[in-house]
């Protein structure tokens, strides 16, 4: 994701472009905490679509962080959720085994248990399903507000007992990715697959309809140096860098896939470093 600060959105019209806030049920404590580490205002216990001083909220209620577009007749909440939702509907119908990310790290070729570095890990949905088929994932996600919102989804999962053992092999880390594969290149170390999914500079409106994107596109923009990460990734991966696309968007500049994995909206173009162990 791209690297901003939280409080470098700049206002317009003197309107707050993100906030802190709760509900009633919203832990006060967490919320003033949360708005002082990210520099962001606090404004309370509010009802979102109250609100007109603030554009959108980073609102805490009884079911944990989300984004919260204020107003009315706004979406409703995005959040990192690993219990229930599309994530629980796929971990009780066989963990996500027969999705594409499955097969672009390569594990219909293996049964070795991969570490995956899932260097733009937004709201962790991949890293999930990897975990869920017995990978050890290591996520980055270098915007601090979507990465509150992972570390609330993770911890929140963690209590769960059908989800605590796919959690348990997930490890959040902080800061950039860039900056980690960085220093693991130059101290030799290496990761299985590195997998990334860099946000995509999308000009057609059609490509921002699922809510989850409208509001990310607010808080972390498009991903600016996914060259550069590329690069990196290939320095440091032992196996392959799985890269997600748009289906028609081009591939990232730098050398070509070795293959792709299409599917209906999206694609994965794998760029192989050696074969991966066998089964």
């Amino acid at each position: 994701m791209a690297r901003i600060k939280a409080s470098s959105i700049p206002a317009e019209n003197g309107i707050i472009p993100l906030a802190v806030a709760r509900s009633p049920l919203g832990d006060e404590h967490q919320a003033q905490t949360l708005g002082s580490d990210l520099s962001l205002p606090y404004v309370g216990t509010v009802r979102p679509k109250d609100v007109r001083g603030a554009s959108t909220l980073l609102f805490l209620d009884d079911r944990g962080l989300c984004l919260q577009v204020a107003g009315k007749n706004a979406p409703g909440p995005v959040r990192a959720e690993f219990v229930s939702g599309k994530m629980g509907y796929r971990r009780e119908h066989g963990g996500g085994s027969g999705q594409l990310v499955a097969r672009a790290v390569g594990l219909p070729k293996t049964k070795a248990g991969l570490h995956v570095v899932d260097a733009t890990a937004g709201l962790g949905q991949d890293a999930f399903v990897l975990a869920s088929l017995g990978c050890r994932v290591s996520l980055f996600e270098r915007n601090p507000v979507i990465h509150a919102l992972l570390a609330d989804g993770l911890a929140r999962a963690a209590l769960n007992m059908d989800c605590a053992p796919i959690v348990a092999r997930m490890t959040l880390q902080a800061g950039s990715s860039l900056d980690w594969l960085a220093e693991a290149g130059k101290a030799g170390e290496t990761a299985d697959v590195i997998y990334l999914d860099p946000m995509f500079p999308h000009r057609e409106k059609s490509a921002l309809v699922k809510k989850e994107m409208q509001v990310f596109r607010t808080i972390v923009g498009d991903d600016d140096d996914s060259e550069a990460l590329l690069m990196a990734a290939l320095a440091v991966a032992k196996y392959r860098v799985a890269v997600k696309r748009p289906r028609k968007a081009p591939a990232i500049a730098g050398p070509e896939p070795g293959t792709r994995i299409e599917g209906k909206s999206s694609r994965y173009d794998i760029y192989p470093i050696r074969a991966l162990p066998p089964r």
